[in-house]
């Protein structure tokens, strides 16, 4: 996993109904790894890894740089990476290298706690502040990070943007 799918699985986190352990496991579900080694007992940690998250990017939102700094750092402090290199699923006998940020025993829960945080702090060194967002669809609150290239982009998803744009359309036309 590089640091750009670390990001992915903070704003997973971040955006996430965490009431059960079905629905993190369905927001964790290209990480089948994790999501399988997940108990109910987890949901607390994720929760509060969850709400930390959503402290800083509101706070990348808001462009308050103190908040940022604050909230991330307590993130890492909290849930510590420790980085290792790993060559597993790899072809044709090569190795896939990558970064796991959690001892090769760590419970699921430490190992997406560590890359929530890690990938929040690196989305902001690798992207700055500006390009976090949250969705402007009335009843969508999801957050995202803007990598188009003229950094416009207003809504999570085209699906968000479809419904607004189509809403708007329909009620010029009823004036």
């Amino acid at each position: 996993m590089d640091n750009a799918d670390y990001a992915a699985v903070a704003l997973r986190i971040a955006n996430a109904d965490l009431s059960d352990l079905d629905a993190v496991r369905a927001a964790l579900h290209d990480e089948p790894w994790w999501a399988d080694r997940l108990a109910e007992a987890d949901l607390p940690v994720l929760r509060a890894v969850a709400d930390g998250l959503r402290r800083a990017l509101d706070a990348l939102v808001a462009d308050d740089a103190d908040t940022v700094l604050a909230e991330i750092n307590a993130l890492l402090a909290a849930h510590p990476p420790r980085p290792r290199l790993s060559g597993h699923g790899g072809r044709d006998g090569r190795p896939n290298w990558h970064v796991h940020v959690a001892g090769p025993d760590a419970p699921a829960v430490d190992e997406v706690a560590a890359a929530a945080a890690w990938g929040l702090a690196q989305g902001v060194v690798q992207h700055g502040t500006a390009r976090w967002g949250r969705c402007e669809a009335d009843g969508c609150d999801t957050y995202f990070l803007d990598t188009s290239t003229n950094q416009a982009k207003r809504f999570c998803s085209p699906r968000c943007a479809n419904r607004v744009h189509v809403a708007a359309f329909r009620a010029r036309r009823r004036s």
